[in-house]
């Protein structure tokens, strides 16, 4: 047996296996919040049951279901990469697991797409039990399934920028408050669950670039009218990405 045979090698491990060991980490802990889960996946689903059975608000022609489940599915992506994902930061800021895990081998980059994927993880979970019971409501979706994965991929990058500045600039305080009142008033003025042309006309102009109108809307055309790519919807969500992730990585504090 040779000498150092059983020497230990230390250094930090690849950074993929880092970013998916973080990745698992972070979804274990989304998972197992239960203030997380109401709002990722008990609203949502409950919105979705409410609204689609008992006749309170006037969508329109056709089966409620058709025009609810593709604003509810663009809730679950707002609530998570936004809402969700801005005061776990926020509070993980607050008590300095960010600046202890940013002096760790992670890169800060490495933990930021750690939290990316983490997101999408749970999305992917929101996702498939909305449309389970969508399906179990007489929903029958329409329209090309690239074109909802784009809408989808895009909408998360926006809130997700959006929700890591808040996080990274206001206190994990305030991030708790502003986030659930924007989620409120999204909910409400985002033509989630109330159709837009309800609203005055000038109100519908402003509300209709905000980054939730754009998905649910976008959402709505491909799934419930068949269309092809929403291009302006894409466009809106693409510019709130562009501006939420720059911003969010320009300003974010560290601690």
């Amino acid at each position: 047996m040779s000498a150092g045979t059983y020497t230990p090698k230390p250094g930090a491990a690849p950074v993929g296996r880092m970013i998916a060991a973080q990745t698992a980490l972070e979804t274990k802990m989304l998972l197992r919040n239960g203030e997380q889960l109401l709002l990722t996946v008990v609203i949502p689903s409950l919105l979705l049951v409410l609204f689609s059975t008992v006749d309170i608000i006037d969508t329109g022609s056709g089966k409620s279901v058709d025009f609810l489940a593709p604003g509810v599915l663009a809730l679950a992506v707002m609530s998570t990469a936004f809402t969700g994902q801005a005061i776990a930061t926020g509070f993980e800021r607050r008590y300095g697991v960010l600046k202890r895990l940013g002096s760790s081998p992670l890169p800060r980059w490495a933990l930021m797409a750690a939290k990316t994927l983490s997101v999408l993880v749970t999305e992917v979970l929101q996702i498939a039990l909305l449309t389970a019971i969508a399906f179990g409501l007489g929903w029958s979706p329409d329209g090309n399934p690239l074109s909802v994965l784009l809408l989808l991929v895009l909408g998360t990058a926006a809130f997700s920028g959006l929700g890591l500045l808040m996080a990274g600039t206001l206190k994990a305080e305030a991030t708790l408050a502003a986030a659930n009142l924007v989620f409120l008033l999204l909910l409400v003025g985002g033509g989630v669950i109330v159709p837009l042309d309800k609203f005055p006309d000038g109100a519908q102009s402003a509300l209709g670039l905000l980054p939730i109108s754009a998905l649910s809307d976008g959402l709505r055309d491909v799934l419930q009218h068949g269309a092809g790519l929403p291009w302006g919807n894409l466009a809106i969500l693409a510019v709130w990405a562009v501006l939420g992730l720059g911003a969010a990585a320009r300003f974010f504090r560290w601690e």
